[in-house]
């Protein structure tokens, strides 16, 4: 299977054999290295191959891993005809496609996702970036990948916790886009490789489709950061690494619900029913904010918020999204005091 975007295509299935005229850079970090780089590498046909191990976390998505692939590229004499290969989860696919974009003004990078949030979300569409004090994501760049291979072998390995982190993405894209596929989330057995890959693919062909009407976030593609204006926030607030990233969205999801709720987009019922998905999934759905005030100033760092005015995604319904930018500050106060430590 595979789906082909303005620059390139997504592959579906065991990963193919990879082959490269110049140098090729891998970066991992020492998980994904010590269970699948020999695999990995038995997959490319290059002159010279190289690898770099980074720890793993978004403690570690920063300018200091940029700077720890620029030198390795350096090191190893990589050019513009060179390639580097992002092989792990999002924080890696986000750090590689940062530093391959920036590193001699671009050169191209592969996408390998070992996680199923990577698989589904991360890997596709060319965002790139790194975190700082000030939030998540808020330094980086659009660079496209030359090519995203998405095999579910490598998921094999992943924790459960992991694994359930990814399906909050894919609970996320059918509540804004596919009403049908929400329901059949319902009864998914993850357990089933044919249904766990159909679900991938179905979700990347959604992903596709708005990355394709707008590759730069101008616009539709903003609604795939539904959950993600008050998760960041929960990333940055509770230390990186105290949730998953697939955890904070499940838990910015059920947020950003309660707003909708109040504003009529969304019933009780359809409340209900993606609150009991969530916790079907073993994923969290609450969390105590310590300061209501730091907490609001900090929506003022979402890349969707311009001019200092904020704008909000919300379901309209299940299958459909709305942006919200009028809300008044003490609704949103209203909403925030309802998870208020």
């Amino acid at each position: 299977m595979q789906i082909t975007l303005p620059n390139y295509s997504i592959t579906f299935g065991a990963l193919p054999n990879i082959s490269h005229k110049g140098k090729v850079l891998i970066i991992t970090n020492p998980k994904i290295a010590g269970l699948h780089l020999q695999f990995l590498l038995s997959k490319i046909q290059a002159n010279e191959v190289y690898c770099l191990s980074l720890q793993d976390g978004e403690t570690y998505k920063n300018m200091q891993s940029i700077e720890l692939i620029l030198e390795s590229a350096f090191n190893h004499r990589l050019d513009r005809n060179s390639l580097m290969i992002a092989f792990g989860g999002g924080v890696i696919g986000d750090i590689v496609g940062f530093a391959s974009g920036i590193f001699m003004r671009g050169i191209d990078f592969i996408q390998i996702p070992t996680t199923l949030l990577a698989q589904v979300d991360s890997s596709v569409g060319g965002k790139t970036g790194i975190n700082n004090q000030f939030g998540k994501n808020l330094v980086g760049l659009f660079h496209q990948p030359k090519a995203v291979y998405i095999d579910t072998h490598f998921l094999k390995t992943l924790p459960k916790r992991e694994f359930n982190a990814g399906i909050a993405e894919i609970i996320k894209m059918a509540i804004c886009f596919d009403k049908d596929f929400f329901t059949s989330l319902k009864t998914t057995n993850w357990e089933d490789s044919k249904n766990l890959l159909e679900c991938i693919y179905k979700v990347v062909s959604i992903k596709a489709k708005v990355v394709r009407e707008d590759e730069t976030e101008k616009g539709i593609r903003a609604a795939l950061n539904y959950g993600h204006t008050f998760g960041h926030i929960i990333e940055a607030q509770s230390g990186y690494g105290h949730y998953l990233h697939g955890e904070a969205v499940s838990i910015g999801i059920v947020m950003a619900n309660t707003l909708a709720l109040r504003l009529s987009f969304i019933t009780q019922q359809q409340y209900q029913e993606i609150l009991q998905i969530l916790k079907q999934n073993n994923l969290p759905t609450t969390y105590k904010i310590k300061d209501i005030t730091t907490f609001y100033q900090a929506f003022f760092l979402d890349k969707k918020s311009i001019n200092n005015k904020l704008k909000f995604v919300l379901p309209k319904g299940i299958g459909d999204f709305i942006f919200k930018e009028d809300i008044p500050k003490d609704l949103l106060m209203q909403i925030l005091k309802e998870f208020q430590e």
